[in-house]
C-alpha cells in the first residue's frame, strides 16, 4: 500500500514541515504544563481537606505554570481581601519549560522522512510561536482563578524567557557557530578577526563565564547548607507548623527544593557583599544584619544569619567570590597557556587579560540575570522587596572576578612558562633533527658547535631517528665494501649493481660526512673536520632517493637526473 502511494510535492513537503514545527512548540508547552496539573492534582487528592473543587487545583497549576515562566501573579484570596502580587520565580520550576522550548527548537531542524527541514529563523518563528499560542490561552484560562497573571508580566519576561530558550536550540542545532562580524562591519573587522583567534578566544570566555558563575551557585549552596545545619532547629520548626499531614509535608518538601536554586543565588549574593533584602525595611550582609526583617515561615529562610554585625564567620563567606575568581582565571589559562605548552604556543599577556576580563564580565551578566529572576515580591507593603538587587550582585560579581580572575590568569601563565620552554612541539622537532618553527620576532637559534672542528653540527633533517647502525670509515677505492658504507672517493662504480650486503652506491663527495646508504634511504651520520672540507663545514643531505641513480645523466631526462657529485 505503501509503496504505490505518490510523493509528495516539495511545495507541500515543506508546508508539512513548517505546520510540524509549529506543532513542536505547541506539544512543548502542553508537555510542561501536563506535567505540573498531574503533581497539583496529585497533592489535591492526597489533601484530606482540600480547600477547593478540581477547578481550583486546575487554575493553581496554570498560574504556577506561568509563573515558571517568569509572569507575575496576583493573589486574590488574601486574609484582608487586598489583592497581593506573587513574583518569586521558582528557578528549579523555570527548568522544565526551557529544557522543552529548547529541545522542540533543536529537533525541528532535523530532517524527518518526508518533510524537508525548515530554516533556523522558521525554525525560531515557528516553535515560539506554537509555544506563545498556548501560553495565551492557558492565561486566559487562569484569569478566572485565585491565582491571575498580570497582563504586561507576559510579555516580559514571559516572552523573552521563550524566544532565548527557543534561540538557543536553534543555536546549539546550528554547531553553536560563533561566526564573522555581519557584513555591514567595517573590513578591517573582519580582517583584524581573521588573523586574530576570535572563536577560540570567545568559547574560551564564554566557558570562563559559566564556570564563574557555576562556582558562585556553588558556594551559595554551601552557604545555605551551613546556616541550615547552624540553625538546624529553627528550620525543623518551621517545616513541623507548615505541615500537619503527610501531604502537607510532602508539598512543603517539594517546594522547598524548587527554591533552592533561589536559596543559591542568593547564598551567593551575600557572599559577594551587597546581601539580600528581606522586606523593605532589613538587608543582610556579612558586614551586618539591620532592620527589622518580614520573614514568613519557611524552612528555608532558616539559614538566614543572625541580627546585629557580622564576625568572622560571616566574613568567611567571602571565600565564595574569591573561588569564583580563581575560576575564572583558571578557566583562561587553560587554553592561554596549557601545561606543557612554550611561550611561542602560549597566547601573549594581553590576550590572557583580554579573555580573562571577557569571562569576568560575562559572569557579572550572568549573576544579574540570576539574581534578577530569583527575587521579587510576595505580598505588598513589608514584603514588596524580597531577595538581592540584580544590579548590585552583578556588579559585584564583575568587580570580584576581574579583580582576582585577570590577575590570577596572568600569574599562572608567567608561572607556567618561566622556564622559557620551547614547548612539545619544537622539542620534539628538535629531538627528530627537524628545523623549529619560531614564534614571532623570535631570533634564530645558534647552532651548537662541535668540539674539534668549529663547524656546525649535522641536524638530519628528513625526520629519521638514528637507529644506532655504526658507520664505518670511507675507504678510498672506488669499491663499496660489504658493510654497506659508501666510498668517498667521488666515483661511481659502472656495473650499476649493489653490494653483497643489499646497499645501493650513491655519488658523494669525496671530503663529505661519513653516510650510510641502505635499502631504506641515506642517512647522515656526522661531520668531520678533516683537510678536504671547505672550511670544516659540509652541507646535509636533505633526501637521497633509493633507486640506483648512477646511469649517466645525458642519457636520461633533466627532471629524471639525480643529485650531481658535489651534492
Amino acid at each position: 500500500m505503501t509503496e504505490g502511494t505518490p510523493s509528495l510535492s516539495a511545495e507541500r513537503a515543506r508546508s508539512a514541515g513548517l505546520a510540524f514545527t509549529f506543532l513542536r512548540g505547541a506539544l512543548a508547552a502542553g508537555l510542561g504544563l501536563s506535567a505540573l496539573t498531574v503533581l497539583v492534582m496529585v497533592l489535591w487528592i492526597s489533601s484530606p481537606a482540600p480547600d477547593n473543587g478540581p477547578g481550583g487545583a486546575l487554575h493553581t497549576a496554570a498560574g504556577l505554570w506561568l509563573l515558571a515562566h517568569g509572569a507575575e501573579l496576583i493573589r486574590t484570596d488574601t486574609l484582608g481581601g487586598t489583592p497581593a502580587p506573587v513574583g518569586l520565580v521558582p528557578l528549579l520550576l523555570t527548568v522544565v519549560p526551557v529544557w522543552l522550548v529548547h529541545r522542540a527548537s533543536r529537533d525541528a531542524l532535523e530532517a524527518d522522512e518526508g518533510r524537508s527541514a525548515p530554516s533556523a529563523a522558521s525554525a525560531f518563528a515557528l516553535v515560539t510561536g506554537g509555544y506563545l499560542l498556548i501560553g495565551g490561552a492557558v492565561a486566559l484560562y487562569a484569569r478566572g482563578g485565585s491565582l491571575s497573571v498580570q497582563i504586561p508580566s507576559l510579555l516580559f519576561p514571559a516572552a523573552l524567557v521563550v524566544a532565548a530558550a527557543a534561540g538557543a536550540g536553534v543555536w546549539t542545532a546550528s554547531g553553536h557557530p560563533i561566526g564573522p562580524p555581519p557584513s555591514w562591519a567595517p573590513v578591517r573587522l573582519h580582517e583584524e578577526l581573521a588573523r586574530s583567534r576570535f572563536r577560540e578566544r570567545a568559547d574560551t570566555a564564554c566557558r570562563s563565564a559559566a564556570a564563574g558563575v557555576a562556582a558562585l551557585l556553588g558556594g551559595g549552596v554551601l552557604l545555605v547548607a551551613v546556616g541550615l545545619v547552624w540553625h538546624a532547629s529553627a528550620a525543623q520548626q518551621s517545616f513541623v507548623h507548615l505541615s500537619g499531614d503527610w501531604a502537607g509535608r510532602v508539598s512543603v518538601l517539594l517546594l522547598a527544593l524548587v527554591l533552592v536554586p533561589n536559596a543559591a543565588v542568593w547564598g551567593a549574593a551575600y557572599g559577594m557583599g551587597p546581601g539580600f533584602a528581606l522586606g523593605t525595611a532589613s538587608t543582610a550582609t556579612p558586614l551586618a544584619f539591620s532592620g527589622r526583617p518580614a520573614l514568613p515561615v519557611f524552612p528555608l529562610l532558616a539559614a538566614v544569619p543572625d541580627q546585629g554585625p557580622g564576625t568572622v564567620l560571616n566574613w568567611a563567606a567571602a571565600a565564595v567570590p574569591v573561588a569564583a575568581g580563581v575560576t575564572v582565571a583558571w578557566f583562561t589559562v587553560r587554553r592561554a597557556a596549557p601545561v606543557h605548552a612554550g611561550r611561542d604556543e602560549a597566547w601573549s599577556p594581553w590576550e590572557t587579560a583580554l579573555t580573562a576580563g571577557l569571562g569576568a564580565l560575562g559572569c557579572g551578566v550572568g549573576t544579574a540575570v540570576l539574581a534578577a529572576a530569583a527575587g521579587g515580591p510576595l505580598g505588598t507593603r513589608a514584603l514588596a522587596e524580597f531577595g538581592p538587587s540584580w544590579w548590585l550582585t552583578g556588579a559585584a560579581a564583575l568587580a570580584w572576578t576581574v579583580l582576582l580572575g585577570v590577575p590570577g590568569a596572568l600569574l599562572v601563565r608567567a608561572w607556567r612558562l618561566r622556564g622559557g620552554g620551547r614547548g612539545p612541539a619544537r622539542e620534539t622537532a628538535e629531538a627528530e633533527g627537524a628545523p623549529a618553527v619560531r614564534g614571532p620576532g623570535e631570533a634564530p637559534e645558534q647552532l651548537p658547535q662541535e668540539p674539534g672542528g668549529g663547524g656546525r653540527r649535522w641536524w638530519t633533517r628528513s625526520g629519521r631517528r638514528d637507529t644506532g647502525e655504526r658507520t664505518e670509515p670511507v675507504p678510498a677505492s672506488g669499491t663499496v665494501p660489504a658493510s654497506g658504507t659508501v666510498p668517498a672517493s667521488g666515483t661511481v662504480p659502472a656495473s650499476g649493481t649493489a653490494s653483497p650486503s643489499g646497499t645501493v652506491p650513491v655519488p658523494v663527495r669525496a671530503s663529505g660526512p661519513r653516510v650510510s646508504a641502505t635499502a631504506s634511504g641515506v642517512r647522515a651520520a656526522s661531520a668531520t673536520g678533516g683537510a678536504g672540507s671547505e672550511g670544516g663545514n659540509a652541507e646535509p643531505y636533505d633526501f637521497l632517493p633509493t633507486e640506483p641513480w648512477h646511469e649517466p645523466t645525458a642519457a636520461r631526462p633533466p627532471e629524471e637526473a639525480g643529485p650531481s657529485g658535489s651534492a
